[in-house]
């Protein structure tokens, strides 16, 4: 059974047979505060929570929650890998080319999968479809407009 992301952070673990640690309840928490987060990111958050803990453990807790279905990875091109807590429904994630950001976006489709390939070979079944789209954010944008506004003042 995976749990609802909506509840208890120590009843989400138990319901997925996991034992409730300090690190595992820090990684739950830093996501939730953090969705899209790196393991480093993670690891920052965890240890001003908790003081010292490994790099290892963080590792540890990150792939026993992904195991289990408490958390999910995505690794969009190019980037570290980034996890979630937002597991309970299909959908999809905006990257920014600048600053890699990354954004929910809702599937408009709706079920999982939500796309299916034509001309299934080898007797595959999909029961997962990631899409990322990729674009620039607003601040990036700004920042963009900002510089090519500077550029222009210098060459005049």
């Amino acid at each position: 059974m995976t749990p609802t992301h909506d509840s208890d952070p120590a009843t989400r673990l138990r319901a997925a047979g996991l034992r409730v640690t300090a690190p595992r309840l820090a990684v739950l928490s830093a996501l939730a505060d953090a969705p899209h987060s790196t393991a480093d990111d993670i690891a920052g958050r965890v240890r001003e929570a908790l003081g010292s803990v490994s790099t290892q453990a963080i590792y540890d807790v990150l792939r026993a929650c992904v195991s289990t279905g408490l958390i999910r990875r995505i690794e969009p091109a190019g980037s570290s890998a980034r996890y979630e807590t937002r597991i309970d429904d299909n959908h999809h994630h905006l990257v920014c080319r600048g600053c890699g950001r990354v954004a929910d976006v809702d599937c408009v489709v709706g079920a999982a999968p939500c796309l299916h390939p034509a001309g299934l070979e080898d007797g595959f079944t999909v029961d997962e479809a990631e899409v990322v789209f990729w674009g620039t954010c607003a601040d990036c944008r700004a920042r963009q407009q900002d510089s090519s506004h500077q550029y222009e003042e210098f060459a005049e």
